[in-house]
């Protein structure tokens, strides 16, 4: 007999399971081995997500209850793929080219950029999506009841309680540890896509092995399986019309509104093209998926005692056969069906609370402004856990306060009605320019308080939330408000009621006052952009304020994306426009990608307005307000030409005077660099002449004032010899005709080598390494590199001014490259001299350490000779110095 203690087992080890495939999906992604993971099949696999433990457990239920009606759960979202599979095709679109994380950042996105419609939109989802996860709760604990032979009905409601709690943080540990693995929201999420993906396998292969079971074991084959049906009561129901065409179109919106299914649907797609393997794949695994529930459905209602619950045929009917195998195999698809709903929900909704209430709070908290100080991915991150941990508490709270007994599908249905007040907004932006934010704003705020009153509030029964009295007489005695018959409309199916009066509603609020408001100039261009997907998905949004800090927009971006991916993008950037170094120039272009790439991370709303705290407002060009006007393709096309020309012209100009400025300073620095190498030459040459003249002239200088003299005019012989070395070291280097000295060396030797010869820690100076990443042997000129290395280390010495200086050294692998990193925690360099610091004449902080303002010119030299490059990493706590060098010369590591 299967106890309790088994099943905790069994649930124990299939989620290790899970974790080792989503640990070894997420590593295979990771290391770009995993082809196999952007498969449709896996793809279709994962929109199985739709059937949750409703579909498992609950489709019998229905049936046993209400016929044929279960049927509707299915035959929306058949009839959405089948039938509108160019508008999910629209949306994935509108996904891949917006960076959308959400449905809430899609709506968001379509009306403005609107944080307050993402934070009114993000709300409903919580709401709507509480009940749903209180019924996988009640799935699982149900279940683990009927192994327990409790009678879920009368005296199981505290082990219910405790049995839903410990799923729930089960869940949401699992949901953490894969979920939020990166703060990046429009990432795959490779590891909990697979899990899903198995998962899916999981309850069909259970599902139909039931079915089997039931038909030829219990039933005695398909012809007495029919009788049995027919004289059961199912045969007997006769769905009214109306019912049926409201659930069927409920389930269908249902399909494209709810969080976990856009998240699978549009922003785990991988590939447009996938959607058109779902387009009949996904419809035939749902009808495997309610190919034996009336079977099932019928022989329960035959063999099951009268009292029994009809959502556990699936389990209960293979127990009382004896079939304890076969009923562990329907708990774990049901299990499956549970968890994978939870998780996949949690991550959504996780994303919508961290992007759109969060991390705007904490922005607004920490004074408004972009500019923050500490890493931003860490509060996201941990903002995301926190709302998964949260949304799943809210789950368990809904089921302790609702009873854990109400029928799976009328708690599935109280969710499916209020989600489904998205679509109009959704629908209306992707098809109607004319739709607004204030008309959306208005449509959802309709539609979210009827649900609220008609179907969730007494949903928790009688006098938990909504008084007896206002049920029974209607709001202030009015019979007209009462939740269940509004404005006068009796005797009607309580969901079918919610469904007609929120929906009808909700479309007339947002068409009324969509016609009533003119939306702002940003609003018709997201609209140009959404409703024209696919003429205008790469048009880049436009920006004022040419006079942006791209240092300052570095800083933010890697508080946000991290360091190494965001200098990539900005370097990468850099080059596109033809520039060397870490900082492009501010464009439009440039601008409109990185929007892109943050609504990645904190959703298109917070990205927006981040941007435009550094930037300035964003405008709307001449080729935007074409797009929007929809004029003459040839008009669009001049216009284009033109604006183009002018930022071309723009970008030149702004160029031309960078490159006056730098030649300004080139010569400035020339003069400076002719007066301190005269100075230099002068100086040494001075006491050489003075003091050889008292050696020459003066007579009967005793041994130690000859040795003093004698000393004075070789150290500055020395110092003169040392400037000479350095103008004819970098004319070598300029001209060419250096040989280089190949030879194996290690890394770590050479650093060490360089600390000795600058004195290493003295005067308080620290330097902090990692000796293990520097094992590596490379094949280049050992002295050379070296002298690169100590002329960095000395300038630390030098010019860090801070109070404990601290200089700390990191090796790492960049693809392609090795680079090694030498970062101070001084005040850095100005960025008006970060362009100049690598010429000859370029002397830094004259007036606090001497020195021609050579070294950086011989190091820059030295590591295009060696097929390297040295740089200056802007945005940094100090002065930060890069110097890559080919992977190729690494022969070998320890």
């Amino acid at each position: 007999m299967t106890t309790p203690n088994l099943l905790v087992l069994v649930c124990i080890l299939y989620v290790t399971f899970l974790f080792a495939v989503a640990f070894a999906a997420d590593r295979a992604a990771l290391k770009g081995r995993g082809t196999w993971l952007r498969s449709p099949l896996i793809y279709t696999l994962s929109l199985s997500i739709y059937c949750t433990a409703w579909t498992f457990y609950g489709a019998v239920g229905y049936a046993a209850r209400s016929g044929l009606e279960f049927v509707t759960i299915y035959l929306g979202p058949t009839l959405v793929m089948i039938g509108w599979w160019w508008t999910l095709r629209k949306m994935v679109r509108i996904g891949r080219s917006q960076r959308i994380t959400s449905i809430a950042d899609m709506i968001s996105s379509r009306y403005g950029k609107s944080n307050t419609l993402a934070v009114f939109v993000t709300l409903i989802a919580v709401v709507g999506t509480t009940p749903y996860i209180a019924l996988q709760l009640q799935s699982v604990t149900l279940s683990f009841a009927a192994f327990s032979k409790v009678d879920p009905t009368l005296t199981s409601v505290v082990r219910l309680r405790s049995t839903g709690l410990y799923v729930a943080i089960g869940l949401a540990v699992f949901t953490i540890l894969f979920g939020t693995r990166n703060v990046d929201a429009n990432e795959r999420h490779h590891g909990v896509v697979m899990a899903i993906a198995l998962e899916a396998v999981v309850k069909l292969f259970a599902l139909l092995a039931v079915g089997v079971f039931v038909v030829w074991g219990l039933g005695d084959g398909i012809s007495n399986t029919l009788d049995v049906i027919d004289a059961s009561k199912i045969a007997e129901w006769d769905v009214p019309g109306g019912r049926w065409a409201g659930l069927t179109m409920l389930s269908a919106a249902a399909f494209i509104c709810l969080p976990r299914i856009f998240q699978v649907m549009v922003v785990e797609n991988e590939d447009e093209g996938h959607l058109r393997t779902a387009t009949w794949a996904f419809p035939v695994y749902l009808m495997l998926m309610s190919l034996f529930v009336i079977p099932i459905a019928a022989v329960g209602l035959k063999l099951m005692p009268s009292d029994a619950n009809p959502d556990l045929f699936v389990l209960t009917l293979p127990l009382l056969a004896g079939e304890d195998s076969l009923a562990i195999l329907s708990f774990l698809g049901g299990f499956s069906s549970a968890t994978s709903m939870v998780i996949v929900a949690a991550i959504a909704l996780s994303t919508m609370v961290s992007n759109h209430i969060v991390m705007p709070i904490w922005l607004r908290m920490r004074g408004g402004t972009a500019m923050v100080a500490g890493d931003v991915r860490d509060v996201a991150l941990l903002a995301r856990r926190l709302s998964i941990a949260g949304v799943v508490m809210l789950g368990y709270l809904y089921f302790r306060l609702s009873g854990a007994g109400t029928a799976l599908a009328a708690i599935g249905l109280v969710s499916f009605v209020g989600l489904s007040q998205f679509l109009p907004a959704l629908m209306g932006g992707l098809f109607w320019r004319g739709a607004t934010r204030m008309g959306a704003l208005a449509g959802l705020s309709v539609g979210f308080l009827l649900w609220l009153y008609c179907l969730f509030l007494p949903s928790f029964g009688p006098g938990v939330l909504l008084p007896v009295s206002v049920i029974e007489h209607g709001l202030l005695g009015q019979s007209w408000l009462r939740p269940q018959a509004l404005f006068g409309a009796q005797g009607m199916d309580k969901v079918v009621h919610a469904v007609m009066w929120s929906m009808l509603l909700n479309c007339a609020a947002f068409l009324l006052v969509s016609l009533l408001t003119f939306p702002k100039p940003v609003e018709r261009l997201q609209g140009a952009q959404f409703v024209n997907v696919f003429d205008h998905s790469s048009r880049p949004g436009s920006w004022t304020g040419g006079l942006a800090q791209s240092e300052d927009l570095l800083i933010m971006t890697q508080r946000i994306m991290g360091a190494t991916e965001a200098q990539a993008l900005f370097s990468g950037m850099a080059r596109k426009q033809g520039l060397t170094g870490y900082l492009p120039e501010p464009s439009t272009e440039f601008l409109g990608v990185l929007e892109r790439e943050l609504s990645g991370s904190v959703g298109a709303a917070t990205a927006h307005a981040m941007i435009s705290q550094i930037v300035g407002r964003a405008t709307v060009s001449v080729e935007d307000l074409l797009a929007v006007a929809d004029e003459a393709a040839q008009i669009m096309e001049y216009s284009s030409r033109l604006e183009a020309k002018s930022a071309e012209q723009a970008r030149t100009a702004r160029q031309l005077r960078e490159a006056n400025d730098k030649l300004t300073k080139l010569s400035v620095q020339k003069d400076s660099f002719l007066s301190q190498v005269s100075h230099e030459l002068r100086t040494p040459m001075t006491s050489i002449r003075a003091f050889s003249e008292i050696l020459r002239d003066a007579g009967g200088l005793n041994p130690e004032e000859q040795q003093k003299y004698s000393s004075i005019i070789y150290d500055e012989s020395r110092r003169l010899t040392r400037l000479l070395d350095d103008l004819l070291d970098l004319s070598v280097l300029e001209s060419g005709q250096v040989t280089l000295n190949m030879q194996l060396g290690l890394l770590s030797d050479m650093l060490d080598r360089a600390v000795a010869a600058t004195g290493g820690t003295v005067d308080g100076f620290r330097i902090e390494r990692d000796l293990p990443s520097e094992q590596i042997v490379l094949n280049t000129d050992v002295d050379r590199l070296s002298q690169v290395f100590i002329n960095l280390i000395a300038n630390a010495h030098k010019y860090c001014d801070a109070d404990q200086p601290v200089l700390r050294i990191e090796v790492r692998s960049a693809g392609d490259k090795l680079e090694i990193d030498f970062a101070d925690n001084g005040t850095g360099i100005q960025m008006a001299d970060q362009t100049v610091i690598f010429e000859k004449f370029a002397r830094i902080g004259v007036s606090r350490a001497a020195g021609a303002g050579l070294g950086l010119a011989i190091c820059r030299e030295i590591m295009a000779r060696l097929g390297g490059e040295i740089s200056y990493v802007p945005g940094q706590s100090g002065a930060a110095f890069r110097v890559t060098l080919p992977q190729e010369m690494c022969m070998a590591a320890h």
